[in-house]
């Protein structure tokens, strides 16, 4: 593709040399004009020949350039998309999801305005920069010098004003991800923005960062025009010196007026190429700044990886065990410390305590969302961060309390659990999960759309869907974050049964508020500040006093369901 480029270029190099013939030719034939017509024909026939060896030529990159980028750009895309994706629940956390899905496209088409740049102009423009100097030198030494000088002095005071522009071009983009992202995290949270009638203010917030966009944007802008009128004058400047030393060269007879056609045909050629320098340099940089955000994500470690000796986790009984946990989420409060708990194979617990006691951080270690600071997690004597994360997570089912499904058909969001799963043991599922009736109503079906986060279902409904992919996963352990927080009394009941059924077998970790929902646990562990405080069944536990007990009157009085 280069070689076709460089040769292709080269070739329109000769065509100001055959034009200096043809008019040098025209002037000699003065007198006697008929005589020299052939030779001008023949001038005129290799100066086409030229332009269709160059055309042929140039059109074969071309195409070598059209089958090779669409390529790279997927291929770019591709990896951003599963590095990102391996980055930890922590990192996902602290950015804007809108943000990152911008990051992703915007690194391929840099690198599409990078290439464009790089090889159909600036290649272009030193293959027509170094051919025109050779030649020039072949007429005049003085202004081959002149015109190099020239070439030099136009490319620093470009590259430099580029440079200067490039800190305001990377505060653009920066800040061009950041209008992305509150005016996702707005498109997101409409619902809340009506409930609290709160559009002034989150208009207030998007006019502020709006309008610090558009100052960053008029600011490079204006950079651009000074560039563009820098430009202009030394175009006019070599070309007034250039004609004038001609002219006193002519003057000399060390020159011919087919000279001024070749150096006219140099300049005009030099000038079509080195006006768009400025805006070239400017859109290479512009690119660069558009690719570093992403630059710095595919630069990031990942802040959960896999050991290089990992091995894929194999559970056979589900014993878990966490053995002197110490964690924190940041660097000032510690959630665990030396934290023990052990769960025997196929044992039912529920976790219950207040807010913050940490139960929903014993999911997220366990599943290895975030790595301990210190002690171990075992599963049946295998130590997780030791395994494979896609074999640990193989082997968990979670149902959360907030089930966030993809804008997908019910059927692809169901068979998530098992990707190979056949439409029998999809609707089996589901009937199981108590969500074949709602789903059989639809006048679609299972080929139902459910919208973006499943935005079409009610709560309750997508808590069915996540059971229904839970069940059809049929993983060795099982843990129900709050599983059945969203559903009415009566589709708690039957979804009450389809967990018990699920739960057979499996080693199984019930997170609950509702203490209702947990009564036929085997064992029930109450946490509270990140320590085990007390821990047994049901019946022995409210007859103690302490925390189970003060939350299970204060529940059965109908405070809180």
């Amino acid at each position: 593709m280069l070689g076709a480029l460089l040769i292709g270029e080269t070739v329109f190099i000769f065509i100001p040399v055959m034009y200096k013939e043809f008019f040098d030719l025209l002037v000699a034939s003065q007198g006697s004009i008929a005589e020299n017509v052939p030779g001008l024909i023949n001038i005129l026939v290799t100066i086409l020949m030229l332009y269709a060896t160059g055309w042929i030529i140039f059109r074969t990159s071309v195409f070598m350039y059209n089958y090779l980028q669409p390529r790279i750009m997927a291929d770019l895309e591709r990896t951003g998309f599963e590095y990102l994706l391996g980055h930890s629940a922590n990192f996902f956390a602290n950015n804007f999801m809108g943000s990152l899905v911008r990051k992703v496209r915007r690194l391929s088409r840099a690198y599409e305005d990078l290439m464009d740049n790089v090889q159909w102009h600036l290649l272009s423009l030193a293959i027509t920069i170094g051919g025109s100097v050779i030649v020039l030198y072949w007429r005049s030494h003085a202004i081959a010098m002149l015109t190099l000088l020239w070439v030099a002095v136009f490319i620093i005071a470009n590259y430099a004003v580029a440079r200067w522009k490039l800190k305001y071009d990377e505060k653009r983009a920066a800040k061009d991800s950041e209008v992305t992202g509150v005016l996702a995290d707005a498109v997101t949270n409409y619902a809340n923005i009506k409930l609290f009638a709160s559009l002034e203010y989150e208009k207030g917030l998007f006019n502020k960062v709006t309008e610090e966009f558009r100052k960053l944007r008029t600011l490079t802008w204006n950079i651009s025009e000074i560039n563009d009128a820098l430009q202009y004058a030394l175009m006019i400047a070599i070309e007034f010196a250039i004609m004038y030393v001609a002219v006193k060269l002519y003057a000399q007879g060390k020159l011919t007026i087919g000279d001024f056609a070749l150096f006219q045909g140099y300049l005009v050629g030099l000038f079509g190429q080195m006006r768009n320098l400025g805006r070239i340099i400017r859109r290479i940089y512009e690119a660069v700044a558009d690719a570093k955000e992403m630059v710095e994500i595919l630069e990031e470690p990942h802040g959960i990886m896999d050991l290089k000796s990992a091995k894929p986790l194999m559970v056979k009984r589900g014993a878990i065990e966490f053995k002197d946990i110490t964690f924190r989420y940041r660097r000032t409060r510690d959630v665990f410390k030396n934290f023990n708990m052990k769960i025997k194979a196929k044992e039912k617990v529920a976790l219950v305590g207040p807010s913050g006691s940490g139960k929903s951080t014993i999911v997220q270690l366990l599943l290895r969302m975030y790595d301990v600071q210190g002690g171990k997690i075992l599963i049946d004597s295998q130590i997780i961060s030791r395994a494979t994360q896609d074999s640990l997570r193989q082997q968990i089912a979670l149902v959360p309390q907030d089930p966030i499904l993809f804008h997908r058909t019910l059927t692809d969001n169901i068979c998530y659990g098992k990707l190979n799963a056949t439409r029998e043991e999809i609707i089996q599922a589901a009937k199981k999960a108590h969500c074949h009736e709602f789903i059989s109503r639809l006048s679609e079906g299972y080929d139902t759309y459910v919208g973006e986060r499943g935005i079409k279902l009610s709560g309750g409904e997508r808590q069915r869907i996540a059971i229904a992919r839970a069940i059809l996963a049929d993983t060795p352990i099982l843990v129900l974050d709050e599983a059945t927080s969203s559903l009415d009394s009566e589709s708690e009941s039957y979804i009450q049964d389809a967990l018990r059924e699920l739960m057979k077998d499996k080693t199984a970790i019930v997170v609950a508020h509702r203490l209702s929902t947990i009564l036929s646990m085997d064992r029930i562990i109450v946490m509270d500040k990140g320590r085990i405080v007390d821990m047994g069944a049901h019946q022995e536990l409210s007859k103690k006093k302490g925390l189970y007990r003060r939350l299970w009157e204060i529940q059965s009085e109908g405070f809180i369901e």
